[in-house]
């Protein structure tokens, strides 16, 4: 952790419905260190208007804060700043790219270049066929085999109407495991 009295807390945000909720994760986030998000294109169609209480970085900003070499590179400058990553909702299209290392959004590149000596949480959000699909499971197990800690979902009535399992866990339930995450560093 960095020298800062509070954890610095970098929360990715994909597009998955879940994102809807994201006011509430904003709070509670901000209750455990200093915040910056990174949003994917596809969040930004989900994520209430009212909730930026810190710097929110999209993919322009990483491709128009940088004009020449020597210039700071932002996913770099965000894996720097960071003492935790957290990044929920995970959509099931996000872990995809995440468990085979691709990088052609700002939140994946951050991913990408993550040192995983520091936490990385995740809580997927997803509709329950897509948390039961077979390549969810090896998607999971690879980045639990980096060291990434895995917030489950919750079973109950999703935004499309199915009822099981691939709700977003509750805010106090990701917020308690970046604590965890962030005492056993």
């Amino acid at each position: 952790m960095s020298d800062a009295k509070r954890p610095q807390i970098l929360w990715g945000i994909t597009g998955s419905v879940a994102a809807i909720r994201s006011d509430r994760l904003a709070l509670a986030l901000g209750e455990v260190g200093d915040v910056q998000a990174v949003v994917t294109r596809r969040a930004k169609h989900f994520i209430p208007r009212d909730i930026p209480l810190f710097p929110v970085h999209d993919d322009d900003n990483e491709w128009n804060s940088w004009q020449k070499l020597g210039d700071p590179v932002l996913h770099i400058e965000l894996r720097r700043w960071a003492d935790v990553f957290v990044i929920a909702p995970l959509s099931a299209d996000a872990l995809a790219k995440i468990a085979i290392g691709m990088a052609d959004t700002l939140l994946l590149s951050v991913a990408r270049a993550w040192d995983y000596s520091r936490p990385l949480v995740v809580a997927p959000a997803m509709n329950t066929m897509m948390w039961e699909h077979p390549i969810t499971r090896e998607h999971l197990a690879k980045l639990e085999s980096w060291g990434v800690r895995v917030v489950s979902p919750v079973a109950k009535e999703l935004a499309c109407a199915d009822v099981g399992m691939g709700a977003q866990a509750s805010a106090e339930t990701i917020t308690a495991a970046v604590r965890g995450a962030i005492a056993s560093k």
